[in-house]
């Protein structure tokens, strides 16, 4: 196979010492940055909580944890091959593994496929149900990427790839997927749109100049509004499901220290500064961690 070849920007082409293949790797699936499966892994986990009416088991809980780093491991190669052309007129993701031609589209597409079917085997401990919610899943994740090219509000997209996890928690526990899986799967979009919103507003010049689309650009003087009010919403539809299943003082903390956490947000992304914007994402996880505690002590370990 021919290597890739470095880009002019590259460390490589500027002479710096060749990095090792699994720490490149390691960069290309975000390993050095957990906040990217954090921000999947409480709201899956809350679902599973909720669905089990308590601790899930050791075994349920050690599949969702796991499935959720490796589908974000998968879904951060499948984006940076997409995005490669792009993410070179970029600042922040200009010195990506792929775009700077350390890793090749063979490379990632390979670790991508690895990680996907290792999640696939964890997906077959479970149960026929999981399985088949788990194709939809792959399905969006690969879509997503592709859709910054032509929809308004990419980040909707992304909101139903990383929520697949809500329904397939309750397939676990129940074998089929009642409503209440459904409105989680709402309030977890909405938490993507406002957290990723927030993201896509530290690129915003970048995406305008190579013609990328996302939400910052689409809501314009509006994003700051909007980000408030999807967590909001995501807030509000998770407290209806969990309130009828632990209605507790331990909810109702959980739930104000989000909300204490939501106006922090705002104080950071009102101006519009690349740094609030990117401190806001980078913390929105604790959010949704919040909410998850708020679940735990709520329902306890006992099913």
């Amino acid at each position: 196979m021919k290597p890739s070849t470095p880009s002019p920007s590259s460390p490589l082409a500027r002479g710096a010492p060749a990095r090792s293949k699994l720490s490149l790797y390691l960069d290309l699936i975000r390993w050095n940055r957990p906040a990217g499966w954090l921000v999947l892994l409480w709201p899956t986990l809350g679902a599973l909580w909720l669905a089990a009416g308590g601790f899930p088991g050791w075994h349920l809980l050690a599949v969702f944890v796991g499935g959720t780093i490796l589908m974000r491991s998968a879904g951060c190669c499948i984006n940076d091959v997409a995005d490669r052309d792009f993410d070179r007129h970029v600042k922040r993701t200009a010195q990506r593994p792929i775009t700077s031609g350390q890793v090749s589209v063979r490379e990632a597409l390979l670790l991508g496929a690895v990680l996907a079917l290792a999640a696939l085997g964890l997906a077959l401990t479970t149960n026929r149900a999981v399985v088949l919610w788990s194709v939809p899943a792959v399905l969006v994740t690969i879509l997503y990427p592709f859709t910054k090219r032509f929809f308004s509000m990419p980040q909707a997209v992304l909101g139903i790839a990383f929520g697949f996890g809500i329904p397939m928690a309750y397939a676990a526990v129940l074998g089929s997927v009642p409503l209440d899986a459904l409105w989680l799967f709402i309030g977890k979009i909405a938490l993507v749109l406002a957290y990723d919103t927030e993201y896509a507003m530290v690129d915003r010049d970048d995406d305008l100049k190579i013609g990328m689309k996302t939400s910052a650009i689409t809501l314009g003087r509006f994003d700051v509004a909007a980000v408030m009010a999807f967590f909001l919403a995501y807030l509000a539809l998770w407290a209806a499901v969990a309130w009828q299943r632990a209605p507790s003082p331990w909810l109702l903390a959980g739930w104000g220290v989000a909300l204490a956490q939501v106006a922090w947000h705002f104080s950071l992304i009102r101006q519009r500064t690349r740094e609030g914007c990117f401190v806001a994402f980078s913390k929105s996880h604790w959010i949704s961690f919040a909410v998850f505690c708020g679940i735990v002590l709520g329902l306890g370990w006992g099913g």
